[in-house]
């Protein structure tokens, strides 16, 4: 009889474990959405995990995928919700001000973002000079001027890396890779003045170049080009 009472009572305290909710830390971490995020990447995550990762919690009863889930269906699909007022989202149990602004804010910075203007892209050696002529043009010192691009070609930053006197300027090699890599570059160009108004590399300059296409290729980043820019002319030094 006690046997029998033992295993009915388990029996009840599964079936009533069964219908509790699920927690997000009750599931194993391969399995949360925050860390599979950053396991697997953003790419790989359903909507729901996504805004789960947004919204950080649930409430009592409610696990924060289950919220929002609620969340997504309340407002019929990801489309309608990116595009709600945050007032009509506080009508849900479990969200307060500062998930329905935090909610509102993400979606508002992706629309800024789709609307920024296309990134300039660097095609040709012509595109590089055009993008480097601004930061050399009448200037009487030598000045080395970078330009970082990510896969597709499209600058992700444009920087002045050093400037010397009248003849020469300084080939920064390991600091120079170093900006590339914490830019998030994959390839980059370069170009230089020549005040004297020649265009001819100077031996310092072959010798620059060939170090810095060696040690690019070590990281793994590409050199497009080092180009002499001068009386608004350029010339490419052969990599």
């Amino acid at each position: 009889m006690v046997n029998v009472q033992v295993r009915d009572c388990r029996w009840a305290l599964i079936q009533r474990l069964r219908r509790l909710p699920m927690r997000v830390k009750d599931l194993s971490k391969s399995d949360r959405p925050r860390e599979r995020l950053m396991s697997i990447g953003a790419a790989a995550l359903a909507d729901r995990e996504l805004l789960a990762v947004l919204l950080g919690s649930g409430f009592r009863g409610a696990s924060a995928l289950d919220l929002a889930s609620q969340v997504i269906e309340h407002c019929g699909d990801l489309d309608a919700l990116a595009r709600s007022d945050p007032h009509r989202l506080l009508t849900l149990r479990g969200i307060g001000p500062a998930k329905a602004a935090r909610v509102t804010a993400a979606f508002h910075l992706v629309r800024r973002a789709q609307a920024w203007p296309e990134r300039e892209r660097i095609t040709s050696t012509s595109d590089l000079a055009h993008a480097c002529a601004p930061l050399l043009r009448d200037r009487t010192q030598e000045r080395l001027v970078m330009v970082v691009c990510d896969t597709g070609g499209r600058v992700l930053k444009r920087s002045v890396l050093t400037e010397g006197g009248s003849d020469h300027t300084v080939m920064p090699v390991r600091e120079l890779i170093t900006e590339v890599l914490t830019s998030g570059g994959a390839m980059f160009g370069l170009a230089h003045n020549h005040p004297g108004g020649s265009l001819d590399p100077s031996p310092e300059d072959l010798e620059a170049t060939a170090m810095l296409l060696e040690a690019a290729r070590t990281v793994g980043l590409r050199l497009l080009d080092h180009l002499i820019v001068a009386d608004g002319s350029w010339k490419r030094i052969p990599l």
